[in-house]
């Protein structure tokens, strides 16, 4: 029997003493702890000691006996697959028989210590657990069900997936049931325990839940007014959750269930209104929002504004009374790690800049992210902003009264909520805000130089939501004052407003583009004096300011005055970072955007920063094969510094143009290249399917000797799953066209049947299908013979996809192309004349000599059909259509 282990009092004695010193606040003495535990674990019956002290030495503390048992925990994490057999029986026995014992923290430990074990793929080896602690729930004693039910609502939680699986036999059949029941018990930790463990099946929509759904919704109905704050938060939690699983199921009592969600959203204990306010922005998600909800509107507006106000732990977490920080150096494990974009080629459309359709919007309501975690204030602006966005201007009915008191309101707190409301709401109600604007931009450029600095803070956030219409107004009332106090904020003695008027600064560049352009001089000189002036984490959102304004003013950077501001202090950090710091991510897109900005400006500047890019391309690569060889000795490299110079060297190829080409000769970056189109990263390949792009434009001399074996990769990255690498090998492959003119026959073959499919694909992005279009018109236009018999497969969607488009270069050899095909192949663009009719009339002013192909494609074609069909064909046009055709081609 392996009950009969009894320890060796010496070594009793020594285990303790190790327990008592591994609770020593000196690290050396952590530090020998450790190395004494790793020698014992090579002695077998080791956690015999451990489960001993747990479970069996009642005359020890009880922190002692639970670390024991934490130690024991770790232990089986790590190498529980070698316990001999009869340790691990000994253990799971020990667990089951102090499952109650009288102390809430050991307990609590062999809880934990019990789901350790069954989540180490265990449920199925120790087929005895789930029966005995749910036999262990009926039990009389309180603790033995209370401990049960701690251990089962972490197994729930760590192997909901198993549970549910035939592997054992469907356990929840009998759970469920079980757990229902004790809803009503007279316990209020024992009710909670009872639905957090219910809670865990309902996302997943477990079947053995759903055939108990309605007596579930019933009993929670009953702990509706429960006195247990902790209660009535699982409850919030289970109702949100079935929101999105069992809508069905809660209609038939909506106006209920909001009306208890009103009242839990005002709840005393802050747990449960932030569970309860959950439930809004879950609910904007369901297409009944409006109508379920829009009764209860005068009631949840202000709610939720309320909601909004700073608590007051979150001013002590924000050290909020705290006004100049500015020299106190940051915390480095406030800095959140920055993700890279890595570089997307897209379309210039008519009205404004291309924008990237994937990406999602970074100015959410993230202004607190300091306080990384998730309180009432945020759950209940992006409740608002949700709900904004659901009920457009209806809202507004509510908030405007509520906002009027707010926003000028004496107490700061109560202030900045209000403005904070403001920003919330902006997208939503943004048309029925217009009227307010005039009046309320000035007061919230006012509230810019407010002496606490958290309402400083929150208006830079709410303004930069107004930016769009902002940049709509004459410039000298609104841009001009909103700028010049943005940018003193920029030099703010706060770390936090200096963040937030950086980032809203951004948001402006984006909006305002070229108007800043009579502005840059001033721009410039507060950006360069932030340089000295910012701590480590501001200064990395600095970077993204000045790369911003870079791509927002383009060519008007390139100015000697400015480049002499810029560039001493962006080179400078350059110079001190080191090639493993990851600030050298942020300054590498800073750069990259300058680069491109400046063009010939840059030249001064390129040399050591091709060379370093080029070099980190080559370390990560290099270090990436010595982890796969050697992986016991190297790790693996952070393939981000490769992405980013990758990056950052289509930044200078793309500035410097034909400039780059000493470079490139000097360098073996195409080698480099070869071998990170063949990365197994998607985003290595993205990245260097833009570089070569990139090269082909700038220099083409040096690119072509590799194109034999660049092309099959790109044909196989050819591949509408993987969107951004697709897209940036579908453009590389029409620039590489237009250089090799009609030496790229040889490699139509490997291309051209995978862009037709994908051109043809439904909900693909409009970014691949428009460069998959373009590249399609260039391999017909050096290449006719090859591409014009697939005409017909392709035509139509080919029309729809670049009428939206700017003219510009790549469009100009596209439709060069498609009309060399048509006259190739006459037959292939019959059936779909009217879409190419279409987007001939997108051209603004096309080269005279495509023009003239689009006049004789369109005489061809009218001469062909006769003058009476032509008449009944062009009937069809809309009406600006058949004008522009005829204006510009006498059709």
């Amino acid at each position: 029997m392996e009950c009969q282990w009894k320890p060796d009092e010496q070594g009793l004695q020594q285990i303790l003493q190790l327990l008592k010193e591994s609770q020593s606040p000196d690290t050396s003495t952590q530090r020998s702890v450790q190395q004494k535990l790793e020698q014992l674990n090579q002695y077998p019956d080791f956690n015999n000691y451990l489960i001993f002290v747990l479970t069996k030495l009642k005359t020890e503390d009880e922190p002692t006996r639970s670390l024991s048992g934490l130690i024991l925990k770790n232990n089986v994490k790590a190498h529980y697959q070698n316990f001999p057999n009869g340790v691990s029986d000994f253990i799971k026995n020990e667990c089951l028989q102090n499952i109650g014992d009288s102390s809430p923290l050991i307990r609590a430990t062999v809880g934990i210590l019990i789901t350790t074990i069954a989540s180490k793929g265990e449920l199925q080896n120790w087929p005895e657990l789930l029966p005995k602690l749910c036999l262990l729930l009926d039990s009389e004693d309180y603790n033995t069900c209370e401990g049960a039910f701690g251990a089962l609502q972490k197994i729930c939680e760590d192997s909901a997936e198993i549970l549910d699986s035939d592997m054992l036999d469907r356990p929840l059949n009998v759970m469920i049931p079980k757990f229902l029941q004790f809803f009503k018990h007279s316990s209020p930790k024992i009710r909670s325990h009872a639905i957090a463990c219910v809670n865990q099946f309902i996302i997943s929509r477990t079947q053995a839940l759903m055939l108990h759904i309605d007596p579930f919704i019933e009993n929670l109905f009953g702990l509706a007014g429960d006195e247990e704050p902790e209660v009535r938060k699982n409850v919030c939690r289970a109702l949100v959750m079935l929101l999105e699983v069992r809508l069905d199921r809660l209609l038939p009592h909506m106006h209920n269930i909001i009306e208890y969600m009103l009242q839990r959203t005002q709840d005393q204990d802050e747990n449960v209104t932030l569970e309860a306010c959950e439930f809004w922005l879950t609910l904007a998600e369901q297409p009944v929002c409006k109508e379920v909800l829009c009764g209860h509107l005068p009631k949840l507006t202000p709610v939720l504004v309320n909601g909004m106000k700073y608590s007051e732990i979150d001013i002590i977490m924000l050290k909020g009374d705290v006004e100049e920080d500015e020299a106190i150096p940051d915390n480095e494990q406030d800095i959140r790690p920055r993700f890279h974009r890595s570089r997307t080629v897209a379309q210039q459309h008519d009205g404004g800049d291309s924008v990237e359709e994937e990406v999602d919007d970074e100015d959410d309501l993230d202004d607190d992210e300091t306080i990384s975690d998730w309180n009432l204030r945020k759950c209940s602006a992006a409740a608002l902003d949700v709900l904004a966005n659901v009920f457009r201007d209806d809202l507004l009915l509510h908030i405007l009264p509520l906002l009027k008191e707010l926003l000028f309101h004496p107490e700061w707190l109560i202030k900045e909520s209000g403005i904070l409301v403001l920003g919330a709401i902006a997208e939503g109600c943004m048309q029925g805000m217009i009227p307010y604007l005039p009046e309320l931009i000035p007061h919230l450029v006012q509230c810019l130089s407010d002496k606490k600095a958290l309402v400083r803070s929150i208006t830079c956030w709410t303004l930069s939501r107004y930016a769009h219409w902002v940049v709509s107004q004459p410039p000298d009332i609104y841009l001009k004052p909103l700028m010049t106090e943005l940018l003193k904020r920029i030099l703010d003695s706060n770390k936090r407003v200096q963040e937030a008027a950086c980032s809203a600064f951004a948001t402006l560049e984006e909006e305002a583009c070229t108007e800043l352009v009579p502005y840059l001089a001033y721009i410039l000189d507060t950006l360069v004096f932030a340089f000295g002036k910012y701590q480590h984490k501001n200064l990395l959102i600095l970077y993204d300011a000045i790369g911003t304004l870079a791509d927002s003013v383009g060519h008007h950077l390139n100015k000697p005055e400015y480049i002499q501001m810029l560039m001493p202090p962006l080179i400078q950090k350059w110079n001190q970072l080191k090639d493993e710091d990851k600030d050298l991510f942020p300054l590498l897109e800073c750069l990259s955007s300058v680069a491109t900005a400046l063009q010939s400006g840059f030249l001064p500047y390129c040399e050591p920063v091709y060379q370093r890019c080029v070099n980190l391309v080559q370390k990560t690569l290099a270090q990436a094969v010595l982890h796969q060889t050697q992986p016991e000795f190297y790790e693996a490299p952070d393939k981000d510094f490769m992405i980013v110079a990758l990056d950052l060297l289509s930044g200078l190829a793309e500035g410097l143009g034909g400039n780059i080409e000493q470079l490139v000769a000097r360098s073996n970056i195409l080698t480099l290249m070869y071998q990170c189109m063949q990365d197994k990263m998607p985003e290595v390949r993205q990245s260097s399917f833009a570089l070569l792009g990139d090269l082909t434009k700038a220099s083409f001399q040096h690119v072509k000797p590799c194109i034999a074996n660049f092309m099959p990769i790109l044909g196989t990255n050819l591949n509408p799953e993987l969107i951004s690498v697709c897209n940036n090998a579908t453009w590389a492959i029409g620039e590489i066209a237009i250089q090799m003119g009609s030496e790229m026959q040889p490699y139509v073959p490997m291309v051209l049947q995978q862009l037709v499919e994908i051109i043809n694909r439904p909900n693909t992005p409009k970014t691949l299908l428009e460069n998959t279009a373009i590249t399609i018109g260039r391999l017909g236009y050096v290449c006719p013979q090859e591409v014009a018999p697939m005409l017909q497969q392709f035509i139509r969607p080919w029309c729809t996809s670049l009428r939206n488009i700017r003219d510009n270069e790549e469009k100009d050899s596209a439709f060069r192309g498609i009309s060399t095909m048509i006259t190739v192949n006459p037959g292939g663009v019959v059936q779909d004349f009217i879409f190419f009719c279409d987007a001939v009339a997108s051209w603004m002013n096309p080269k005279d000599d495509l023009r003239e192909m689009f006049y004789k494609i369109l005489h061809g074609f009218k001469n062909q059909v006769g003058d009476e069909n032509w008449r009944r064909f062009s009937d069809q046009f809309p009406l600006p259509l058949k004008e522009r055709l005829a204006a510009f081609y006498g059709v």
